[in-house]
């Protein structure tokens, strides 16, 4: 396996900056704070920047819960990735997480051993960290679609950049603001929700009313229960599927939780 290192000080834009490094070095694996990411899927890992503080995001992204460190180092081991790049703050961080994952090592040396200062300019950099300083803006190397499990609750914003047609497709990040970042907590009621049911019922005619609602959340994902009553003359499968639809849709774009079900139970026709 060869091992690359791409470390630079916080918020200069190592994140943003990996995906290119990988297409140029031909580089299949991504550790970079605490996931581990194989050819653009996250496999294994808990994000740092699901850690509620600064302290708590620095312990996760050097591994250092052996429970954690141990699923990572077995997903690393089963994908058998011809090389992976490793990001830190410094190669000192860097070296920690090689060793704490038992990656091979890397000779000081090295031309794997990458600094973000000879890949960007020095506006780039204030520019990186400017968008971490003043707006709390994080950059993972991965899909959305990918994070969804991983961060529901928290606001995401998929940043994609196409490339020409001899390069291949579509490469996409995606920009997510830490817990550690916010000013204060983010909570929604109960009634939010079923006020977005309501709303949701509300402008398709083929739905009479809403009978009840049943919640259940969880930190990585939530159900949702919904009995209605339709109008006379609707087709009821199709309407019930459709409401279904709009309203899980609704309900991840308003409050960015992970809807995981959405139940719907047609009572009666009115």
């Amino acid at each position: 396996m060869d091992v690359y290192t791409l470390t630079g000080k916080s918020g200069t834009g190592k994140s943003f900056h990996a995906m290119n490094l990988c297409r140029k070095y031909n580089i299949e694996a991504i550790i970079d704070d605490g996931l581990f990411i194989y050819k653009n899927t996250v496999v294994e890992g808990v994000s740092a920047k699901r850690a509620s503080t600064k302290i708590g995001a620095v312990k996760t992204a050097m591994f250092l819960n052996d429970e954690i460190r141990d699923k990572v180092s077995a997903a690393i081991k089963k994908k058998k990735p011809a090389s992976i790049l490793v990001l830190g703050t410094s190669e000192g961080m860097a070296n920690k997480i090689i060793e704490r994952l038992g990656l091979p090592s890397l000779e000081e040396d090295s031309l794997r051993r990458i600094h973000i200062e000879d890949i960007t300019t020095q506006e780039e950099r204030d520019t990186a960290r400017e968008q971490r300083d003043r707006m709390g803006k994080h950059v993972i190397p991965a899909p959305a679609l990918q994070l969804k499990r991983s961060f529901a609750g928290y606001f995401m914003d998929p940043l994609r950049f196409f490339r020409g047609k001899d390069q291949g497709a579509a490469a996409e990040r995606t920009v997510v603001r830490p817990t550690y970042s916010y000013m204060g907590e983010y909570i929604i009621d109960e009634k939010v929700i079923t006020d977005i049911v309501t709303c949701v019922a509300e402008v398709m005619p083929a739905i009479g009313r809403v009978v009840y609602i049943v919640q259940e959340s969880s930190p990585e994902a939530y159900e949702l229960a919904v009995s209605i009553k339709m109008r006379r003359g609707w087709p009821i499968w199709e309407a019930a599927q459709m409401f279904q639809e709009r309203l899980a849709s609704a309900v991840e774009e308003m409050t960015a939780f992970n809807v995981s079900k959405v139940d719907v139970e047609v009572r009666g026709i009115n």
